[in-house]
């Protein structure tokens, strides 16, 4: 096996289970620091012992993949990997509207993440980073969304688009956390709220009704915020009149998004039903902040297919063409 290739799906592996960036950035820089040697320079294992960016465990990882087999590490990890994809919509989805860079609380530049929605056979990734007042996770500036506009418009072709976008904090009067012009240039506005999520119960419901009826608005992300599982601990719903909420997505053409995440979940079953009765349309998003973490779309397909969620009601099994068909009905 490539030593290189095996080092880089272990650390996709590791970021899909959402271990520590730590480790999974290990074998990366692993991977990097091999990538321009020659094989007699990666034979020589007492050498590379002493370089720089390789530890006992991605040498370990380099020795057993160049011995020819899969490498201990790298077979328990995809052993216990879990959904792999089997489910019908998992294979109608064409692309993914929600993922982060380390241009905000990524981990990988947005090349490394292009680069992996292509590898998956994704048609299109739409690029979110999020907006200023999320400082904690490196939120951009209006200065720096437009730098990375440039960056954007190069990293597509050969059949893949990467699409430019924001995931933007919903502000405590549902207005969006960066500039209409600004938000008018993007392909994609996420709106998700961060803060204050145990507002009142109808302070909340006409925050995310104003959100879902700005015109700019093109998804509802994570709409209750919830936390069920992960480092991060638990974090019960927001509360709100959800049929109000799902209602002005319905008459405003804004997907409620099925965030993939295992520790969102998010909306909960319940609330999944009650959008599919108010006639919304939905976006099953990874919510990616590192390449691994694209697949786990597979875990927010299978929920939807359980929950009954036509395809043609996710925006993210239409075609590019007919996605900025959409993205255009209010601009």
């Amino acid at each position: 096996m490539n030593p290189v290739d095996a080092l880089t799906e272990i650390a996709e592996l590791l970021e899909r289970e959402r271990s520590s960036r730590y480790k999974s950035k290990a074998f990366r820089a692993a991977a990097e620091v091999i990538g321009s040697l020659s094989e007699s320079e990666i034979d020589d294992t007492a050498s590379l012992r002493r370089r720089a960016g390789i530890g006992d465990r991605t040498l370990q990882v380099i020795v057993q993949a160049r011995a020819g087999g899969v490498p201990e590490y790298l077979a328990d990890l995809r052993e216990r990997r879990g959904v792999a994809g089997g489910s019908e919509l998992r294979r109608l989805l064409r692309g993914d509207l929600h993922s982060h860079s380390n241009w905000s609380d990524g981990l990988t530049p947005i090349d490394e993440m292009a680069a992996a929605a292509r590898a998956l056979g994704h048609e299109y990734l739409a690029l979110t980073d999020h907006s200023p007042r999320l400082r904690v996770a490196n939120g951009l500036s209006p200065e720096r969304l437009r730098a990375q506009l440039d960056v954007v418009s190069e990293l597509s072709g050969d059949g893949f688009t990467l699409l430019s976008g924001i995931e933007v904090d919903i502000l405590d009067d549902g207005s969006l956390d960066q500039e209409d012009d600004l938000l008018d240039r993007l392909d994609i506005v996420v709106a998700s709220a961060h803060s204050k999520l145990r507002t009142p119960r109808a302070a909340m419901t006409r925050r995310l009704v104003a959100a879902a009826s700005h015109p700019r608005t093109d998804v509802l992300g994570h709409v209750t915020g919830r936390l069920v599982e992960g480092s991060r601990g638990t974090r019960p719903p927001s509360e709100f009149d959800a049929d109000a909420v799902f209602a002005a997505c319905a008459a405003h053409g804004v997907a409620v998004e099925i965030n993939s995440r295992p520790e969102r979940q998010d909306p909960p079953d319940d609330l999944i039903g009650l959008a599919l009765e108010a006639g919304c349309l939905f976006s099953i998003d990874s919510d990616a902040h590192a390449p691994g973490q694209l697949s786990l779309l597979d875990y927010g397909a299978e929920r939807a297919e359980r929950l009954g969620v036509p395809a043609e009601r996710i925006v993210t099994t239409w075609s590019l063409d007919k996605l900025r068909e959409w993205t255009a009905r209010d601009r």
